[in-house]
């Protein structure tokens, strides 16, 4: 325990209009420029905004090259203030900024208090001078540049350049800019008193943005590559023949050529895909928390949500490295009821469901704005709980000494059992030992309903919201198992890791493996007409087959052959309501979220061609000798 952290905990009771979706309705998704994006707050808070002044500066590096800058401080400002700087590649528009900073906007609680704000255009971005390098890795010669070394010399200049600043700086930002905050830390300036890394991405091939598990992420690079990299200057969207991207998506037989084909020449980071297919030096050198310093010198509050489908791995995943050096208490964690970004806007609702509260509101007054008052100001007690969690189902902010909150948490394993039921009783002796589906690559699962499924970055995309979807309609699937529990008779709450343990064969030589936990709701009165009947859920993800034994070493599957297959599903907080039901799908096909997988044996996938996808058997088992489950921590019921 980090013996000056304050611990309590803090039930949400209030209703909110749903403003989500229109938070980030120009986000271009996980590496999104959220801050320019995010102009809603609380509708309520009706004050006179401060008024914000702006300049642009061209700050100088150390190999020569100029980043450009806007410099936003009060009109009114009198006494020194700190600085908060934010960093990324996507522009700051500065009648975005404008409405940012106004009294309702997503950093009005900041603007408010009074700081002077810097936002910067990283190398070879915009009006910024040099090379652009997506997550440029740590540089690796004493006379090298890389975010660290650009953000020390950008800090080095304002605090003694900029008029009436008070020497202390802070790096804050989500996604791009909670990476770049992060990787201020590795030979952090002595101004830096704290950061607070939002959503930032952690490993591209194992949980974030590109891939999960080897399984390419497939509309999302596409469309974030294509924009990001059009011009080098600008955010330009692909603009797709169809709104279908199913459809689109399906009828483009050559992947590795993708960008010549579309956009008429190569473009360094999808080509960086094809070439980098297995797990190797090239998606390990931009780990943040790899280049941390071992032992946490500077205070960072990592921020995650759970329905971010873009960076929930990665928050998460630099807390748990970074806890492993933190003696002197200054790693923090805020998992709320969030997609990609929410905490900017009021956070009140996620898609159908109501979260009892304005979380995104209570993140920024409460925790947020005591954060930087507190190390860059001096101001107030930290308060802050080490982990400072959001439980879904119960809509109840926990604050724990921990996460997971190990002492309150044991494991239990939800077994598949023959005929779809889903128990925490192991399989028995007499019971049909597998379940099995055929995959066909010519008509993948969707990940949504097709009628939904739109390019996320074009005009009336509803990504932001796809992990509220209900789950039911694919359960009635021939090429989708699923598993059900009886009705719960009382609550049933887990808290921390979630992970499945498959058994499967596949008659091919490849197969990919999608697993989602459920939360069923009840079809009578006691669930609201839109929730009936509802599948929610509560955690996922992929497993390419090809990585059973290595990611860096793939090796084909043999047909027939059953192998355990151990996926994380990472974690949850949620309390599964009395009368509900809890269940489980498993599917092999995610489109066009995840690329297909050819069932066949080919070495790089994205360079498949259409006679390599076949039609694949693909069987579950669940024999006591092989009993597949799902193991999740179940915590004690809180009052």
């Amino acid at each position: 325990m980090k013996s000056h952290k304050y611990h309590r905990k803090w039930n949400g009771s209030v209703r909110f209009a749903a403003a989500l979706a229109a938070t980030l309705a120009f986000s271009f998704g996980s590496l999104s420029p959220v801050l320019a994006d995010a102009t809603t707050g609380p509708v309520a808070k009706q004050i006179e905004s401060r008024v914000y002044v702006s300049e642009d500066v061209m700050l100088p590096m150390r190999d020569g090259v100029k980043l450009h800058a806007q410099v936003w401080r009060p009109a009114d400002q009198m006494a020194e203030l700190p600085i908060i700087m934010m960093r990324s590649p996507y522009g700051f528009s500065k009648e975005r900024i404008t409405v940012a900073l106004k009294a309702d906007g997503s950093y009005g609680y900041l603007a408010e208090d009074g700081y002077i704000f810097v936002f910067q255009d990283i190398r070879g971005r915009f009006s910024s001078e040099g090379d652009y390098v997506t997550l440029r890795p740590k540089k690796t010669t004493t006379d090298g540049i890389d975010e660290s070394t650009d953000t020390y010399d950008s800090i080095d200049w304002l605090v003694k350049n900029l008029a009436k600043n008070n020497g202390k700086a802070a790096v804050t930002g989500v996604s791009y800019g909670g990476w770049t905050a992060a990787m201020a830390t590795i030979d952090p300036h002595p101004a830096l008193k704290a950061i607070s890394s939002q959503a930032s991405p952690e490993d591209m091939f194992i949980g974030d943005d590109f891939a999960h598990n080897g399984a390419f992420r497939l509309d999302y690079a596409w469309s974030w590559v294509s924009a990001l990299e059009s011009d080098g200057k600008t955010m330009k969207p692909f603009q797709f023949e169809s709104e279908d991207a199913y459809d689109w998506y399906l009828n483009q037989t050559d992947l590795a050529t993708l960008d010549q084909q579309h956009l008429g020449r190569k473009v360094p980071s999808w080509q960086n895909f094809v070439e980098h297919k297995n797990y190797d030096d090239y998606w390990k050198r931009s780990r943040p928390s790899h280049m941390m310093p071992a032992k946490v010198a500077v205070p960072n509050l990592i921020v995650a949500g759970w329905y971010d489908q873009e960076d929930f791995y990665g928050p998460l995943e630099i807390y748990k490295n970074q806890e492993k050096g933190d003696d002197n208490g200054l790693n923090y964690l805020v998992v709320g009821p969030w997609n990609h970004g929410g905490w900017r806007g009021e956070g009140a609702s996620y898609g159908p469901f109501e979260l009892g509260s304005e979380t995104g509101t209570y993140f920024r007054s409460k925790v947020e704005l005591p954060w930087f008052q507190y190390w860059l100001k001096g101001e107030g007690a930290l308060e802050q709980p080490e982990a400072l969690i959001f439980q879904t189902g119960s809509n109840q902010w926990q604050s724990l000494e921990t996460w997971p909150a190990k002492s309150q948490a044991g494991v239990r394993n939800l077994y598949l059992r023959a005929g779809g039921r889903l128990s925490f009783e192991p399989p028995q002796a007499g019971e049909a030992p597998v379940a099995s589906f055929v995959s066909d690559p010519a008509n993948p699962v969707p990940y949504r309903q097709r009628a939904d499924i739109k390019p996320f970055m074009t005009k009336g995309s509803t990504w932001s919201t796809w992990l509220a979807d209900d789950q039911s309609s694919f359960a009635s699937r021939n090429d989708v198992l699923f598993w059900e529990s009886d009705p719960l008779p009382a609550d049933v709450t887990i808290s921390g890791d979630v992970a499945a343990k498959l058994f499967a064969s596949t008659t091919g030589s490849d197969a990919d493996w999608v697993v989602k936990l459920l939360d069923v709701y009840p079809t009578d009165e006691s669930s609201p007409a839109e929730l009936s009947g509802r599948q929610r859920m509560i955690a996922n993800d992929v497993f390419r087959g090809r990585f059973y034994k290595s990611y860096e070493n793939p090796e084909p599957l043999i047909p027939g052959a059953v192998l355990g297959y151990d996926i994380d599903l990472h974690y949850a907080s949620h309390v599964f309501k009395k009368g509900h039901r809890i269940a489980v799908q498993v599917q092999s096909s995610w489109f066009p979220l995840i690329s297909r997988n050819p069932q066949s044996w080919v070495p790089n996938i994205l360079q498949a061609k259409a006679a390599d996808y076949q039609v694949q058997t693909h069987s579950i088992y669940h024999s006591p000798e092989k009993a597949s489950a799902i193991s999740v921590r179940i915590a004690e019921n809180e009052e």
